[in-house]
């Protein structure tokens, strides 16, 4: 089901990374890969976009994820695109802050894989 999805993961931990892309390709999804915020926007502008889902970290250097979600919404090709938080930051405050820079959803890290799938199928279909 999750065939030809394309995922960008944005996390400053290399662990985190290859978390994240065992428990994707397993479930089928195309993933790439980015160390934080600037390297997100870098990619997407060498690879024209070409994703159907970012699954951010908030807390990284040189551009939280914060910051990534209000440059995408910014341009009108990322401003459907869904956005997913995968943090350890669970306040409320936090999540709200997500939400009115554009966030879509937030996971609280760790991650259970089950249930990123699910979210990840849930705003793509």
């Amino acid at each position: 089901m999750s065939e030809n999805i394309h995922v960008l993961t944005v996390d400053d931990s290399a662990s985190m990374r290859a978390l994240l892309r065992a428990a994707l390709t397993s479930r089928g999804y195309n993933v790439s890969q980015a160390e934080d915020g600037v390297a997100a926007l870098e990619w997407l502008a060498d690879n024209n976009g070409g994703i159907d889902v970012i699954v951010t970290d908030i807390n990284m250097p040189r551009m939280d994820g914060f910051g990534l979600i209000e440059a995408l919404r910014e341009q009108s090709r990322f401003r459907d695109c869904p956005i997913l938080v995968l943090s350890t930051e669970s306040s409320d405050e936090k999540k709200a802050r997500a939400r009115s820079a554009g966030a879509t959803g937030w996971i609280v890290k760790p991650f259970d894989a089950e249930k990123l799938d699910s979210a990840l199928r849930r705003v793509t279909h």
